[in-house]
């Protein structure tokens, strides 16, 4: 009896590391709370804790198994912030195991160690290129011009290596942004005075994609919608504060060198690609972020597929509902999408394929050109694009929420096989 009761001891034990982990990293991936809660509260009911409770909060988990009995913690610290692309899709490939009572819990808790510690999957000269194609690729997107998209591609690269040599030590990853966003400004300005170069901050905002935060941005609306408050508040802190920081970057270096005469600063440049080039940014982006993040194998033209839905959404939705709903009807299409292309066998999970898309709809990056130019005096132009930003996050986050249900009613009424 003493050992049979031992062992139920230590079965809940091994649930309840497991519940925490999981949990853990889900939040490290940047899923929504209110959907880890729900998953969790699922993979519970399949190991026999049907009445399970979890609580998501930014720098912790909380888990009881039965209401009533204590509960455990678990900070999620651990995990060191954000997780690739191919560590994403391990987590969730677990998740979906868990959910049909596959694996061991304990088994479960060391599988989640081994994805944490997963070595990225290309070597850094590949990431390096894979940022300067990134920001390539969101400049083809932002229509820029052919001098911005070559030092896109050059400051690219050079922000893949800051962020390569950041990675090593993390008390200089809070500092990051602002060095990138003031030597990327900085080179930018000290070649514009030279007469060599325009000033298009499109030049400028490209090459600093990855540090934008529009999925933290996006998420936070999702989660204050889904009444989260202690969550989503946090995360658009975080966002406002990631912004901040690059904002101060660019602004302190323009102070420092100065604005040439003749400095462009967000609207068309002279020299703009022909109309055909946006169409080749996704495709661009998703290669970028495949180097990067160390996307999933077979999963390029997968990711391809999804950002070009959204593409196509968002440019439909700007012809047809005009530019502030442009977001919303991207959003929904690439949720749908990104749904759909999971049900596939070879499908990567939703949020590996359209997290990714946040850079392709760009509220962060209209946050950023509106704050450089609110504090570079340009207060009229600046106000402008702040709320046209405002506008972009909320209507993109409105079409996460409606994209899912919209993918459910998709599902059942076409009969498809959950």
């Amino acid at each position: 009896m003493a050992e049979s009761t031992m062992s139920g001891r230590q079965r809940i034990r091994d649930l309840r590391q497991f519940l925490l982990y999981l949990g853990s990293a889900m939040t490290a991936a940047g899923e929504a709370v209110n959907q880890i809660e729900e998953r969790l509260c699922r993979v519970a009911a399949v190991y026999g804790a049907p009445d399970a409770r979890v609580s998501v909060l930014p720098t912790y988990l909380v888990v009881a198994l039965e209401p009533g009995r204590s509960a455990t913690l678990e900070p999620t610290r651990q995990l060191r912030g954000g997780l690739r692309l191919d560590q994403t899709a391990a987590v969730y490939d677990l998740l979906r195991t868990a959910e049909r009572g596959e694996v061991a819990p304990a088994d479960g808790s060391r599988r989640i160690s081994e994805i944490i510690a997963m070595t990225p999957r290309f070597r850094p000269f590949a990431q390096i290129t894979g940022h300067a194609v990134l920001a390539g690729g969101i400049c083809l997107i932002l229509a820029a011009s052919w001098t911005d998209l070559l030092l896109s591609a050059l400051f690219g690269a050079l922000v893949g290596t800051f962020k390569l040599i950041g990675a090593r030590w993390t008390s200089v990853q809070m500092i990051m942004p602002v060095t990138a966003a003031f030597s990327v400004t900085a080179s930018t300005l000290l070649l514009a005075g030279t007469g060599w170069a325009d000033v298009d901050l499109r030049a400028l905002v490209a090459p600093l994609a990855t540090f934008l935060p529009g999925a933290m941005l996006t998420m936070a609306v999702v989660e204050v919608s889904a009444a989260a408050l202690v969550t989503g508040s946090s995360r658009l802190v975080a966002g406002i504060l990631q912004l901040l920081l690059l904002a101060f970057g660019i602004i302190g270096a323009a102070q420092l060198v100065g604005l040439p005469p003749a400095a462009v600063t967000a609207g068309g440049p002279p020299d703009a690609l022909n109309a055909w080039a946006p169409w080749f940014g996704p495709l661009v982006m998703g290669l970028g972020t495949y180097l990067v993040q160390s996307g999933p194998r077979h999963t390029l033209g997968w990711l391809c597929l999804v950002l070009y839905a959204g593409w196509i959404g968002q440019y439909l939705g700007d012809v047809v509902l005009g530019s502030y709903l442009s977001g919303y009807c991207g959003a929904v299409v690439l949720t749908v999408v990104a749904y759909l292309v999971e049900r596939r066998p070879s499908g990567p999970p939703a949020l590996v394929s359209f997290l990714p898309g946040f850079w392709l709809l760009v509220p962060g990056a209209l946050s950023l050109i509106g704050m450089t130019e609110y504090l570079s005096r340009n207060e009229v132009r600046g106000a402008e694009d702040l709320l046209g930003a405002t506008t972009s996050m909320v209507a993109v986050a409105l079409g996460v929420l409606c994209g899912h249900p919209l993918y459910r009613a998709l599902v059942t009424s076409l009969r498809l096989a959950p």
